[in-house]
């Protein structure tokens, strides 16, 4: 008679990071192609991308325990991306491989950091929920970029019921984000988010509005900073003085370092601190995942400039 296969063992966790992974071609240009114009790029870069897979790997690079949840390919842009994660020290197992082509994004980086992105999806689907078996997943932290949604609001449930903290990434306006929005504990929007939900550009408004879904919300607004609403405090907190090489991925850094730090039971000061710095240090890179810092490089920016005003107000 044959024994029965151990049961698998639970996945502690920090951060279990679910959503959209993608495989980013990265081209440093002069300035933006106008129409019918060729012109040649500076510089190249090819490596793993994605708000959620990044947000693991800024996690892992800061010393913490993280997944990333979500899809990859079985093509050359998947196996590559999934080889990254494991470099990386990314827990895989909660990934599902399949036929359907890995997303990719060509990012175009102008000089004074700004960029453009096309991403191309081809014909992959949203992952179907029952595609990845997340009950031994065992997290402090879930975090999600709302790009897999049927993932996603299972789990949001999940973590709900059992007390898990949950972060989510409203980079923009979209069906995933809508469906998370007011099932998070922290909903971390960037300026564009906010600006597509109020119809308009007001971001202390906006604020308002978004803490009627959420506890906790958090506007980010790039080189402003950003400002913040929980419960019955709002205030605001200036951006980290760096020089922008790259924009790519600043927000992934962000979310992923903000979510550690809930995971690490900082105070609510020094979890904004811990994001923002994040965030600034991948600027000076090109290219998101070489930008995502490493846990030395945030504690020496926080040491640079310790005394950061972080503006309170009832």
């Amino acid at each position: 008679m044959s024994s029965a296969s151990p049961a698998p063992q639970p996945m502690p966790l920090d951060v279990l990071c679910v959503g959209h992974a993608s495989y980013d071609l990265i081209f440093s240009v002069p300035h933006h192609p106008n129409p019918d114009e060729k012109i040649f790029a500076d510089g190249f870069l090819a490596c793993g991308g994605g708000p959620a897979a990044n947000a693991a790997v800024t996690c892992a690079r800061l010393g913490f325990q993280a997944a990333f949840g979500g899809y990859l390919g079985n093509d050359l842009y998947g196996e590559k991306h999934w080889q990254e994660l494991l470099d990386e020290g990314v827990c895989t197992r909660f990934i599902a491989r399949g036929e359907s082509p890995t997303p990719i994004s060509v990012v175009l980086v102008k000089p004074e950091g700004r960029r453009s992105l096309v991403n191309y999806k081809g014909e992959t689907q949203y992952t179907p929920a029952e595609s990845i078996d997340f009950s031994t997943a065992a997290p402090r932290v879930m975090l999600f970029d709302g790009h897999e949604p049927q993932l996603s609001v299972p789990l949001a449930l999940k973590a709900q019921a059992e007390g898990i903290d949950t972060v989510l990434d409203a980079g923009s306006l979209h069906e995933g984000t809508q469906a998370l929005m007011h099932r998070v504990d922290y909903l971390v929007a960037s300026e564009k988010f906010a600006r597509q939900y109020l119809g308009r550009q007001a971001e202390d408004e906006a604020l308002s509005r978004l803490a009627e879904r959420a506890p906790v919300v958090v506007i980010t607004l790039g080189e402003r900073g950003l400002i913040w609403k929980r419960g019955g405090e709002r205030g605001a907190l200036p951006a980290f003085p760096v020089t922008a090489v790259d924009t790519t991925g600043a927000g992934d850094a962000f979310h992923g370092a903000f979510a550690a730090a809930v995971a690490a039971g900082m105070p609510w000061r020094d979890v904004l601190r811990y994001a923002g710095a994040a965030g600034a240090l991948c600027c000076t890179k090109m290219g998101a995942r070489a930008g995502l810092p490493l846990q030395e490089d945030v504690r020496a920016l926080l040491e640079r400039y310790p005394d950061t005003p972080i503006d309170e107000r009832g």
